[in-house]
């Protein structure tokens, strides 16, 4: 299993930055990010590739950059490291990325983490853990009280979903592996105050 590069792994969204993405991501990573997932997938495919190569520049190989739901995208990229949905199929990402690849898969229930186990994910993220302004009307809170059962699975959990840094400290105590953060990043133009304050709580 790939190990996670980082406790936090910061989640792409440009419609909720304060400024341009990749500058907003070199903020993030001068600030000691070192895992980032890009997502924005409602984009067109060459205007995805364009942004990912853009904030690939601006992390200038100081983190590791995850794609979101595209392998094809990733392989164009050079990058090892995808994240894709309960429905794609693991073995063909790493059959596409090789065995060292770091694959992650979004999961929603209990159910959805030991599948993930199952087909060979290197990590899940499960959510949403409590409401989220980034995404309102996601799906129902799950809550702390999943946490601990899903690590009882046997893969590594990164809680995902209205996690501010103050909430930091009960998530982890409910051991997970770390926590993913949109919203709690990008929504004001702070960007290395936020990701310090939540690199602290770890």
């Amino acid at each position: 299993m790939t190990p996670l590069p980082c406790r936090l792994l910061l989640v792409t969204d440009r419609r909720l930055a304060a400024r341009d993405l990749a500058s907003v991501v070199d903020d993030a990573v001068s600030a000691g990010a070192r895992w980032v997932w890009f997502r924005d997938k409602d984009l067109e495919r060459q205007e995805r590739l364009a942004l990912a190569r853009q904030i690939l520049a601006a992390i200038g190989g100081r983190a590791v950059m995850t794609v979101g739901s595209d392998i094809g995208l990733a392989m164009e990229l050079g990058l090892k490291a995808v994240h894709l949905s309960m429905a794609a199929d693991v073995a063909e990402a790493r059959q596409n990325l090789g065995a060292q690849a770091l694959i992650g898969l979004s999961a929603h229930s209990l159910d959805d983490v030991a599948r993930a186990k199952a087909m060979g994910a290197d990590y899940i993220t499960l959510s949403p853990i409590f409401e989220t302004m980034s995404k309102p009307g996601y799906g129902p809170c799950l809550g702390l009280g999943i946490l601990r059962a899903a690590t009882a699975v046997g893969i590594p959990i990164i809680a995902l979903g209205g996690i501010n840094p103050e909430l930091v400290k009960a998530v982890m105590d409910e051991g997970v592996d770390g926590v993913a953060v949109m919203g709690g990043i990008y929504m004001e133009d702070q960007i290395e105050k936020n990701v310090i304050a939540y690199l602290a709580e770890f």
